[in-house]
């Protein structure tokens, strides 16, 4: 059995290519791809090459962790049944080709116990609950975000899961067409707001120099939370930070209850997931789909639809 896959052979070489797949065991189910996503962080970082040391990097790597597809055949002890729509957070079944996070394939072998069944509501949109389950990790970790830095994706979920929660927040956005599509949240520009006072500010922006900015917007005693990922060392001037007595928290990995958590929330309609796919392309051109994913600055999210692809 082979695949379809995304293959990143070195930094800015990005090919379709088939790839062996490993036998499926009794753990395991065959998913057969729909949708995946283009991540315009880690998978940028990948394909500059700009992506610090990682445990399982190197080259040549399948990327891709936003993946929705039927399950195709279910191994007797992999929990799952076959016609199942599930969401597929990366997989590890080519072989010598790393993957890295491997969901960028036509055809996926992943144990049962990793997918995530969606039912039939979601469709395309389930590509975004990685995502949705980061802003939801994010946030449970702590004080409900009043200002959120970045109108990205990550940007919006957050801002939409604090407003779900009954927050309030505001959204820095210096690109006025990405400053548009807000839902029940003020975005404005950093350059027009002077409030020095908040108590949680939530950067997703990945920009390694922003701290210094963002503490003298502080309250005493508040929190910066990184929620996006940075390539590059992170420093910040000691004594505004000590006289805010500022804290800084990481927000990693999410969790299999903040996935629950999000895919119940978007089901429901309570999440909202519109405006936030902005563009798609065939799996078969997914070179220049990549590009544009992230070079474009009208591209919020692009997924490859794979349907067509054998």
């Amino acid at each position: 059995m082979d695949t379809i896959a995304v293959v990143l052979h070195q930094p800015e070489q990005l090919a379709l290519s088939r790839l062996p797949l490993s036998p499926p065991g009794e753990d395991d189910v065959v998913v057969h791809v729909e949708w995946s996503g283009i991540s315009t962080g880690t998978e940028r970082l990948l394909w500059s090459g700009k992506m610090p040391p990682f445990p399982g990097m190197g080259y040549p790597l399948v990327p891709g962790y936003e993946s929705v597809g039927r399950v195709a055949s279910a191994g007797p002890r992999s929990g799952r049944s076959e016609g199942e729509r599930v969401f597929v957070p990366g997989a590890r079944c080519f072989g010598e080709v790393r993957g890295l996070f491997g969901g960028a394939a036509s055809r996926l072998v992943v144990p049962g116990a990793k997918v995530v069944p969606l039912g039939d509501t979601l469709a395309e949109q389930g590509v975004l609950l990685a995502l949705a389950a980061t802003a939801r990790h994010a946030i449970a970790g702590g004080t409900q975000p009043d200002l959120i830095v970045g109108h990205g994706v990550l940007g919006r979920l957050l801002a939409r899961l604090a407003v779900l929660d009954g927050g309030n927040p505001v959204v820095w956005e210096r690109n006025p067409e990405r400053a548009k599509g807000a839902l029940g949240y003020t975005v404005i520009d950093p350059a027009q707001d002077e409030r020095r006072n908040y108590r949680a500010i939530y950067d997703v922006s990945g920009d390694a120099a922003l701290l210094d900015s963002l503490i003298a917007r502080l309250a005493p005693g508040g929190e910066i939370v990184l929620a996006g990922f940075y390539s590059e060392p992170l420093s910040f001037a000691f004594p505004p930070a000590f006289m805010r007595e500022a804290r800084i928290r990481i927000a990693a990995q999410w969790m299999p209850d903040d996935l629950a958590n999000v895919r119940d929330a978007a089901a429901s309609g309570a999440l909202s997931l519109d405006g936030l796919i902005t563009h798609r392309e065939d799996a078969t051109s997914a070179p220049a789909a990549y590009r544009t994913a992230f070079s474009d600055p009208a591209c919020l999210k692009m997924i490859l639809d794979w349907r067509e692809c054998a």
